[in-house]
């Protein structure tokens, strides 16, 4: 099989040796005489897989004990409302950074559950930069401090977060999850979907900081109540099983390949590539992020016209390189560059762009 370069924003691609894994035990798992997604979810079968993909998230982000690590259904786009629901009180509010697409999703859920007030809102440079996180200052009255660590659809990254205090800070981090080392003491939740670094679609993962399940109310319903969730490992129902035993499986791969600090090693090399190509041909490619906050995930740029954009696209298909189209909202071509992307994509992308430069410019 010729597998081609899948710089989709999500589902992404995954580690090669994990989908081979995953097809050598698919009809019989471990010799059971049916596949795992066949099994009961209380099996010890299953529940080994379960209780290590929730190892691996503690180990790789070298989590201190009291943070629980929870899988759910319903991607990061549920916990939008869950983080409100569990954590503000009613007649609280909390504060919101606005830093593109997701951020705002996320700002709008919240303002159906109370009030939000808005620390920076960076519609001003259409979301194209961030302000030095020191300059940002939690309400100290706040249930929480609300961040989006990295936008897929704009292309802007938070390369470090601010200090809030006793405000919990939380934090979507769906498209940078496990991609590098972060300061975990400092934040009180963080979330992601798991179909960008992590594994396939279906399934999200929260660390939360077990001080704060206390705030979950009894009049929640049960699956929206963190608490609920916590005591149970995530088996309060059944759990999405085929995407935690992949998210087990990817998971497993970088701790292999040397944990955060590779994946810091490659982003940063797959992302130096890239916008290398730019700067190689400055009169051809424009990235508009601002250069301290253009992101070593999703990597963003334009080309002189829309048509050259849309040939540029199918090109690039046609030499193996699948995904490449900037999203429907805001145009452009995007590149994806998550964790499972081989650097030996980056530098195929690089070196089209010159060839596609000098073809074209």
């Amino acid at each position: 099989m010729n597998r081609i370069f899948n710089f989709s924003a999500g589902p992404c691609t995954l580690p090669y040796s994990a989908l081979e894994e995953a097809h050598a035990e698919f009809l019989d798992y471990q010799g059971k005489g049916m596949s795992l997604i066949e099994m009961s979810h209380r099996s010890k079968e299953y529940d080994a897989v379960h209780m290590e993909a929730m190892d691996l998230v503690r180990r790789l982000y070298g989590l201190p004990d009291n943070y629980k690590v929870l899988f759910l259904g319903g991607g990061a786009t549920l916990q939008f409302a869950m983080v409100p629901m569990n954590l503000m009180a009613p007649g609280q509010s909390c504060d919101f950074t606005l830093t593109g697409a997701w951020a705002k999703k996320a700002y709008a859920d919240a303002k159906k559950i109370g009030e939000v007030n808005v620390v920076f809102d960076g519609k001003d440079d259409s979301f194209m930069s961030l302000p030095d996180p020191a300059s940002l200052q939690a309400n100290p009255s706040a249930a929480y401090f609300h961040m989006t660590s990295n936008e897929t659809i704009g292309g802007v990254q938070w390369k470090d977060f601010p200090d809030t205090g006793d405000v919990p800070l939380v934090c979507d981090m769906s498209s940078d999850f496990v991609s590098r080392k972060i300061p975990v003491e400092k934040f009180g939740l963080i979330y992601a979907g798991a179909q960008k670094n992590a594994g396939p679609a279906g399934a999200s993962i929260v660390i939360i900081r077990e001080d704060l399940l206390a705030r979950s109310s009894d009049n929640l319903p049960a699956y929206l109540s963190y608490a609920t969730h916590a005591p149970k490992d995530s088996m309060y129902n059944t759990p999405p099983v085929f995407p935690i035993y992949m998210m087990m499986k990817t998971l497993q791969w970088l701790e292999k390949e040397g944990g955060l600090e590779a994946a810091t090693r490659m982003a940063n090399e797959r992302a130096g590539l890239i916008y290398g190509a730019m700067a190689a041909n400055a009169d051809f490619y424009k990235c508009p992020v601002q250069e301290s906050a253009r992101s070593n995930m999703n990597i963003v740029w334009r080309l002189p016209s829309e048509d050259l954009e849309k040939q540029f696209v199918a090109e690039a298909l046609d030499a193996g390189m699948s995904g490449l189209k900037g999203h429907r909202s805001v145009g452009g071509c995007r590149a994806s560059v998550y964790n499972a992307m081989p650097v030996a994509g980056a530098k195929a992308l690089a070196d089209f762009m010159g060839e596609f430069a000098q073809k074209n410019g």
